[in-house]
Order: C-alpha cells, then sequence, then structure tokens
C-alpha cells in the first residue's frame, strides 16, 4: 500500500488545466427552475377537460404560479433529479343561460410536487374562486371527474422529462452518440488506398450541411382558420387593438400600441411582437412570438377583416412560420397557438361582447 500522498496519479481524478469535465466525471448540476416554469405551463394551460357537454365547457387558462426549486446532477452520463415545487393552475367554465353566458373561476393547486415521490401522484385541491353557486358546484364536480385525471397525466409526463435529464437531455443524448469513425468494423484504414478515399469523400460534409437546413426549415406551420362575429369589423378591429378591452375579455394584463412599428404585448407578457400594418376594420399585420419560443423567432400574423353583409364580420387569420417545438423541445406548440387564438381569443370575444356563440 502506497503511503499517504504517494499513491500512483493514474488513479487520482484531478481537475483539467482547461475547466472541461469530461464525461461529466464530476458532478455537473443544472438548475431546472425556469425549464420546469416554462414546460409546465405548456403542459397544462390550455387544456380541454369539458368541451360543451351538457351546455357546460371548462378549460384551464394558465400556470398562475409555481414556486420552490428544481434542478438535475449529472454523473458519467448519469441523471439524478431533484425538485420541491408547488403550483397553482387556474381554470375557468362557462354555460349559456337565458340571460346570457355565466362563467365561473377557479384553481387547481398542487402543494408538493417531488422528485422523493415521483412514482406516486401528487395531491390536487381543486377550488372555486367566489360563491359556490350552483353552477359552480357543478363546474367543480366536473373538474374533478374529468379535469383531475387529466392534469396528473401532463404532470406525470413533467416528471418522466426529468427524471431524463430535463434540459440537459439533448447535452446528453449528443455526447451518447457514437461517431461513424468509433462505429467503423475493423478500425481506421490506413495507406494510399485510404487517403483516395478520403479525397473522394470530401463533398459529402457539404450535402450533409444542405440537408441539414432543408430539415430545420420544415420545423415550421402555417395556421388558418376564418372566424364569423354577429358585429361591424370596425367593432371587432377596435377590440383586437384596444388594450382595455383586452384586458377585459382575457382576465390578464396587455400593452398594445396602435401604431405601425409599435409593440404589443398580451397575457401578462407570454406573447409579444409588433405592428408591421394597421388598417382600420380592414386589416392587422404583425410579427408575433410566445417568450417560450426560441430567442429572436418571429411567426406573421395576418388577421384580414370582411363585411359581407351589415352587422356580420368575417375574420380570415393566417399565421406563418409557427415552430413546432418551443426552446423546450415542447412539440404542442402548433396545437397549443391554434387553439389560444380559438378558445382564450376569439370565442371569449364572442361571449363578453356578445358577438354569437
Amino acid at each position: 500500500m502506497a503511503k499517504y500522498g504517494e499513491g500512483d496519479k493514474r488513479w487520482i481524478v484531478e481537475e483539467r488545466a482547461d475547466g472541461t469535465n469530461v464525461h461529466n466525471w464530476h458532478w455537473a448540476e443544472r438548475d431546472c427552475l425556469e425549464w420546469s416554469r416554462g414546460r409546465l405551463s405548456a403542459l397544462l394551460a390550455g387544456l380541454t377537460v369539458l368541451d360543451g357537454e351538457g351546455g357546460l365547457t371548462v378549460r384551464t387558462t394558465a400556470l398562475d404560479k409555481l414556486d420552490g426549486e428544481a434542478y438535475v446532477n449529472i454523473r458519467k452520463g448519469k441523471v439524478i433529479p431533484g425538485y420541491e415545487l408547488s403550483l397553482t393552475l387556474s381554470w375557468e367554465a362557462e354555460a349559456v343561460s337565458e340571460s346570457g353566458v355565466v362563467k365561473v373561476t377557479g384553481a387547481a393547486e398542487v402543494p408538493y410536487l417531488a422528485d422523493e415521490n415521483a412514482d406516486e401522484d401528487p395531491d390536487l385541491r381543486i377550488t372555486v374562486r367566489g360563491e359556490e353557486t350552483p353552477l359552480a358546484r357543478r363546474a367543480k364536480d366536473a373538474f374533478l371527474s374529468r379535469g383531475k385525471p387529466l392534469v396528473l397525466e401532463k404532470i406525470r409526463e413533467y416528471v418522466t422529462a426529468m427524471a431524463k435529464g430535463g434540459p440537459a437531455k439533448d447535452e446528453l443524448d449528443s455526447k451518447k452518440t457514437p461517431t461513424k469513425a468509433a462505429a467503423a468494423p475493423g478500425g481506421a484504414a490506413t495507406g494510399p488506398a485510404a487517403a483516395a478515399k478520403k479525397e473522394e469523400a470530401a463533398p459529402a460534409p457539404a450535402v450533409k450541411e444542405k440537408k441539414a437546413k432543408a430539415k430545420d426549415k420544415e420545423g415550421f406551420k402555417t395556421i388558418e382558420m376564418t372566424e364569423k362575429f354577429y358585429c361591424r369589423a370596425k367593432d371587432m378591429y377596435e377590440i383586437l387593438m384596444d388594450e382595455n378591452r383586452w384586458k377585459g375579455f382575457t382576465q390578464s394584463n396587455a400593452r398594445i400600441s396602435k401604431e405601425v412599428g409599435g409593440e404589443f404585448s398580451l397575457f401578462d407578457g407570454s406573447i409579444t411582437g409588433v405592428n408591421e400594418e394597421l388598417q382600420e376594420g380592414k386589416l392587422i399585420a404583425q410579427k408575433w412570438r410566445f417568450g417560450s419560443w426560441p430567442d429572436g423567432l418571429y411567426s406573421s400574423v395576418r388577421l384580414v377583416f370582411d363585411e359581407p353583409e351589415s352587422g356580420v364580420t368575417i375574420i380570415k387569420l393566417k399565421q406563418t412560420d409557427v415552430p413546432e417545438e418551443d426552446k423546450y423541445g415542447n412539440s404542442t406548440v402548433v396545437e397549443n397557438t391554434e387553439r389560444g387564438w380559438r378558445e382564450l381569443i376569439f370565442q371569449r370575444i364572442r361571449g363578453v361582447f356578445g358577438f354569437g356563440i
């Protein structure tokens, strides 16, 4: 046995001079709280619990609060997630009565979501905001029976994602991918023949690069929809361009410039953009993005207004360059964006301003 301080250096793990953590030999900790906020918001917001059954519509609206900590420890490719979170999700219900559309709001709270209980569903508490009317009790019961299993399923997706490395998953996968040189059978060839083959294969990287760029370009979609409202085109234009009315029908903060080149911020800053072209009662064209999209990436939104007859307005929406995935790797961007336009904007305008259901 070697004396203290005289051990064989081949068995001693030392820090590299360049600071590189080779193969994650040392512990590497990645903070995942903001990633968790984005992932849980994408998973839980905008879920349809009940879609008009029995005259009742129930849906989740937004992740109101996420507190706690979340991180991933990695060593030698082994993932050890750690998280202790509490979250609150808001939901709303609508029912059509003789007096009009009646609304109820509530919350779904998960007081404790932790890695130590990863194999168990967390406690989920459903509450109603305001007075417990018959409609409120009905909506709460509907959320308990239909919404609770749906929310717990989405939370299990988050737990699974954390177990795989959370935001560090792509980094881990890239390190596990073997190179062609390492995978080639029989080792590397040498000699003049190998050199000639290498020269012949030289154009291959350019071809691969071209294919990669084409593939990246395919990661976008276009959303198109046509919506009908019983009002003047001018009324719809004013609602969509007035921040106080946005606050009214979305119950969230908004800042909207009415000038070309002016900026806007919707749904408490979740959506931002710039006005590109404005024609009162005829056209709204904007650069438009979610905060969870890759940095610097904007889609193009065009809302064309048509009034085929007095008191009837048709809006044609076309949104191009919508990414299929957000910066957290969620692949529900197109679906959530389309649902947001239809359910959180157009349907709410109809219900709040009485422009038809």
